[in-house]
């Protein structure tokens, strides 16, 4: 500590007002304590944020000091409390459902309502007893082939009564159904006929021809029917077991083969007995059934109301792509609930016809991250409430829900809390769970987490785990998840979403969910995609209103901010862009740049009529357009030299065919380390010694042209640099942190950012001369102390100002002590909030104020930093 004689100091606790960073920790170590404090931005934290951060840094140095050699990987952050709150309180699920099979509770439903409607397709429907009777002949048939318990059926069929019948009877046969997909490629029809090994595949006749080659016998459940009904109709005796095998679904593996997820009946009955808690399905409901059926949400769809006694109305194949049939359907069927994923609710809720209906009580949306946007229009429907499940295909379709809620400012959509008797933990890479607010891995326990991959055996032991808080195992979703205060988890993105681009690692979710939120964006993917070798960019991809979208496979590219946006090429036709989709890309560019850093900014964006879509009804990332700029137009050709020569180099560093003069350079691609390139490119081509904030003011050709040639008219010749003059009466050039400064001082004059205010409190025989000549040293011996920035033949420059220091002193030692308190802190509050003028200088202030002569002072002091 600063030891004066007969003097004893210390800091003067002032409230800031400014935060200088996002976030700041300060850490001052005293004789018995270390002492740290959080500065931060409230735009960014909430108090009660920065308290659990201050609690957990606590907790994580007492580590330290408990057990120093723990790695700090290992230490803990969570308190007792908390660490008892997410992982018992949270997960506190635990309920009792029944334990019969799925099929068991179909047959008591069909033995409650026998004539009532159960299924309807087209122009064909069937009772409860009707389909029943068919299942129960199917199941025979297959039990007639060998089918049991853990014995895989295919079942390939397009949407129709037969997929119902197919799925059911399957399952009261004993075996577990792996749905085919007819529109997949051959390819992958095959391989997983052949990984799943089935010894029976059902079908319909005309799907026989577009199947692979296939030891399975082949049984169509249409053209074979009278093969079938010769079986019993009589229910079979049920021979499954809660940890039997109930279906196979197959998943896209990051290695580009499918992985058969196994999933059994004890956790496909937690589920169903879930949803029916949660929503309360009844015989006076219908459900239209949309999903694609090697979808597993296309499960819960075909089971769910057939265990109620509900209507399970079947779209026609692929018509849940045709918005204004699905509308139709909806109102013509009275339908009360639907599952969709959001890209295709997205397109409902533009048509007038599915908000008017009345009939409309539940919608289900899952699969996909659920867009702020999406929810807002929701919540306009006047009779449905929109609820938001999230689960894993290994998990048993859903294991978290969250029931929106109106007039929800936040731009976070939840995805809720764990269901019945399933837990959710958000880890580290430690698997030791992460704060309330932090991001981690998400990681699902209980009942419904499934058996794991079919002959993946070690992709099976790294996904799921031991336990390490209960009984069971753990399925790591490889999602990014955090809890939020409430008890809700938020959904972030996948892991494998993140990026590292310029050194810096990106969350391409996180980009999503603020273009997500802007009022004119209906879907957004972001990608990273490296079309030239070694340069990464980043593209957002972006279907928009009406009035922004473009035609067919139109897409558009940022190649120009202003004026018409080019083209881009895009599924095998060139178009031209419009002013309009050039101005709405600008408004998105704003949108995000108030929101997210520089690095995060996509360099490009494509619109599109509707992002591409998996037949899942999921975003095929794989198929999203690469950007690629058209020809430019003839009045944006460079029209000199200068020009021509910086179009040049724009193109080599950018790597761009062709570059207009109107372009910008930060939204063709252009960042701060590419325009050093550009800057010692042009030095060294135009011999100009032109700054490097230069290209920040004029980020066009033509306006960096401009200035270039300005600069040397003056400049002349580019000389080598030569030592700044002894003389400081002169006034000489800013470096590069001067001239940030000036700049910002030029946008904000009076913002205190960048002053650094401090009060201190000297009690004891204070010997004000050496104080005033202490002062006058510090000043003298550092120039920018006594600095000013002063504006010279239309340049800013600065002046080095005489030495003499001035240490003002205000007696405040007559007041009333109450008065003299508030007097005291008035003026350090004033202090703190009172900008330097850069223009007069000097860049340092001090004053004292005397509270009582000779025994207590208050020392003022601040500086531009």
């Amino acid at each position: 500590p600063l030891q004066l004689p007969g003097v004893a100091i210390e800091l003067w606790e002032a409230d800031y007002p400014v935060a200088k960073f996002d976030l700041t920790l300060s850490v001052v170590e005293e004789r018995e304590a270390t002492i740290a404090a959080l500065e931060y931005n409230r735009d960014l934290f909430d108090a009660s944020t920065i308290a659990r951060m201050a609690g957990h840094f606590q907790t994580l140095l007492a580590g330290v000091v408990a057990d120093p050699a723990q790695s700090v990987a290992t230490l803990p952050m969570l308190t007792v409390e908390e660490r008892e709150q997410l992982l018992v309180t949270w997960n506190d699920t635990a309920a009792d459902y029944p334990q019969a099979c799925i099929h068991e509770r179909f047959e008591a439903q069909v033995a409650r309502t026998p004539e009532a409607v159960a299924v309807i397709f087209e122009e064909q429907q069937l009772s409860y007893a009707e389909l029943n009777a068919r299942t129960n002949q199917v199941a025979h048939q297959l039990q007639a082939l060998g089918v049991g318990p853990e014995v895989l059926v295919g079942l390939c069929v397009e949407r129709s009564l037969e997929m119902v019948v197919g799925l059911l009877g399957i399952l009261k046969a004993g075996g577990a159904y792996v749905p085919l997909d007819p529109s997949y490629p051959q390819e992958r029809l095959a391989f997983m006929l052949a990984d799943a090994a089935v010894p029976v595949l059902l079908t319909q006749a005309h799907l026989r021809a577009t199947l692979p080659a296939t030891d399975a016998q082949l049984i169509c459940l249409d053209a074979d029917w009278p093969m079938i009904a010769t079986q019993p109709t009589t229910n079979p005796v049920n021979v499954v077991q809660p940890d039997h095998l109930a279906y196979v679904i197959y998943t896209s593996g990051s290695t580009g083969r499918p992985k058969g997820a196994l999933n059994h009946h004890a956790g496909l009955q937690n589920l169903l007995a879930a949803l029916q808690a949660v929503h309360g399905l009844t015989d006076q409901d219908a459900t239209l059934q949309t999903t694609t059926f090697s979808f597993d949400v296309a499960t819960a769809e075909l089971l769910w109301p057939l265990l109620h006694g509900a209507r399970l109305i079947l779209t026609r194949p692929d018509g849940q792509r045709d918005r204004d049939y699905l509308a139709t359907m909806l109102r013509q069927q009275q339908i009360t609930t639907l599952h969709l994923v959001p890209t295709l609710l997205q397109l409902l809720v533009d048509v007038p016809a599915f908000m008017d209906c009345h009939s409309l009580r539940r919608v289900i949306a899952a699969g996909e991250a659920l867009p702020p946007q999406l929810l807002q229009r929701m919540q306009a429907h006047p009779t449905a409430q929109l609820h938001n499940w999230y689960g894993p295909t290994e998990t048993t379709i859903y294991v978290t829900a969250w029931a929106a809620q109106d007039n929800r400012a936040s731009e976070v959509v939840p995805i809720g809390r764990p269901v019945a008797n399933t837990q959710a933990y958000v880890l580290d890479a430690q698997l030791q769970p992460v704060p309330v607010g932090v991001a981690g891995e998400l990681s699902i326990g209980g009942v419904q987490v499934g058996r794991g991959y079919l002959n993946r055996p070690e992709l099976t032991d790294e996904k799921f785990i031991a336990n390490p808080f209960g009984e069971g195992r753990l399925y790591r979703t490889g999602d990014l998840a955090r809890w939020l205060p409430d008890g809700n988890l938020e959904y972030l993105g996948r892991i494998d979403q993140q990026v590292k681009l310029r050194g810096f690692r990106i969350e391409l979710g996180e980009i999503e969910s603020v273009l997500s939120s802007h009022a004119a964006v209906q879907e957004v993917a972001v990608v990273a995609r490296e079309d030239v070798p070694g340069e990464q960019r980043l593209v957002a991809y972006v279907v928009g209103g009406a009035r922004v979208q473009g035609s067919g496979s139109r897409v558009q590219e940022d190649a120009r901010v202003q004026g018409t946006a080019d083209g881009v090429q895009g599924s095998g036709s060139r178009v031209q862009g419009t002013e309009e989709g050039a101005q709405f890309i600008a408004d998105l560019r704003s949108h995000l740049q108030t929101r997210l850093p520089d690095y995060m900014i996509p360099s490009a964006f494509v619109l599109l009529d509707a992002l591409p879509l998996t037949p899942n009804g999921k975003l095929d990332r794989k198929a999203l357009p690469a950007p690629t700029i058209t020809m430019l137009a003839a009045d944006d050709a460079p029209r000199s030299a200068t020009e021509a020569l910086i179009a040049a180099i724009w193109q080599q560093v950018l790597h761009l065919p062709q570059v207009g003069t109107q372009a910008n350079f930060f939204t063709i691609g252009g960042h701060s380390l590419l325009a050093t390139r550009i800057v010692a490119r042009i030095r060294q081509e135009l011999a100009v010694d032109l700054p490097l904030r230069t290209l920040f003011e004029q980020p066009t050709i033509a306006g960096l042209a401009g200035a270039i040639d300005a600069l040397r008219r003056t400049q002349g010749p580019l000389q080598a640099a030569s030592i700044l003059p002894a003389d400081r009466s002169q006034p000489l050039p800013l470096s590069y942190a001067q001239e940030r400064l000036w700049f910002l001082d030029q946008l904000d004059s009076d913002h205190t950012a960048y002053t650094i205010p401090g009060a201190i409190r000297l009690r004891g025989a204070l010997d004000l001369a050496a104080l005033a000549q202490a002062l006058q040293e510090v000043v003298r011996r550092h120039e920018v102390l006594r600095t000013s920035f002063v504006v010279q033949d239309g340049r800013p420059v600065q002046r080095v100002g005489p030495a003499a220091f001035h240490l003002p002193s205000i007696d405040l030692s007559g007041m009333e002590p109450a008065l003299r308190e508030l007097e005291v802190r008035q003026r350090v509050q004033a202090e703190v909030v009172t900008p330097f003028d850069l223009a007069q200088g000097p860049l340092f202030r001090a004053s004292l104020l005397c509270l009582e002569p000779g025994a207590d002072y208050l020392l003022l002091l601040s500086m531009h930093h």
